[in-house]
């Protein structure tokens, strides 16, 4: 008996020092991590998720709602423009890849930033041109390059968009998810998001996914 209780202790003691081997693995792993994250609004969703997943660095885009004060909110209730969300993508990249200034360069030339809470027929507050910044760093960059867009001439009129601290993000729903490549034929993803994937793809094509 005394035998048989010394082999359990000795097994259980082996099982927790290779329990917190994994778990400092697992931590490690995560440490090692290289992805970081861009959350941006530039109008509907879906053309925006379209642009940023074929851009070379970009590992995943989701589609969801930011900034606003209702936790959780539905499309449709973002819809009313009464939950202060605008419609947004989390973009997770490698900075080793791609840079955040890289990705604002691609923000400002793949939608309208000087026209308020409007992205051509798509209107209301859900739609207005943002940047949710995540840290300092991204702050001083997007500041800095929203006013050399402005400055270039780039555009005729003065730029709108919002640059404002990071404060939630909620994922859409899931028909919303990856929904011009699984919907190219609806008539909204011909008529507008496809000319917009089109002329990214020609301006950016040194840019993109292989």
């Amino acid at each position: 008996m005394t035998h048989l209780l010394s082999i359990l202790t000795a097994l259980f003691l082996l099982f927790n020092v290779l329990s917190g081997q994994t778990k400092t693995n697992e931590k490690e792993m995560n440490m090692g991590s290289k992805s970081d994250t861009a959350t941006l609004g530039a109008g509907c969703f879906w053309c925006v998720e379209a642009i940023f997943e074929n851009l070379n660095g970009v590992e995943k885009v989701i589609s969801g709602y930011s900034g606003g004060h209702v936790e959780n909110p539905s499309y449709q209730e973002v819809c009313t423009g009464e939950t202060g969300h605008a419609e947004a993508v989390q973009i997770q990249y490698d900075p080793a890849v791609i840079s955040f200034e890289e990705i604002l360069n691609v923000f400002w030339r793949t939608h309208d930033p000087t026209t308020l809470n409007r992205q051509g027929g798509d209107v209301g507050t859900q739609y207005r041109s943002a940047i949710f910044y995540h840290n300092e760093e991204q702050k001083k960059i997007a500041e800095k390059s929203k006013a050399e867009i402005d400055q270039s001439g780039l555009w005729e009129d003065p730029i709108v968009t919002e640059i404002t601290s990071f404060t939630n993000f909620y994922k859409a729903e899931s028909y919303h998810q990856n929904y011009f490549a699984e919907n190219p034929d609806q008539a909204y993803c011909r008529i507008v998001i496809n000319p917009k994937v089109e002329k990214f793809k020609k301006n950016f094509k040194d840019q993109l996914k292989k």
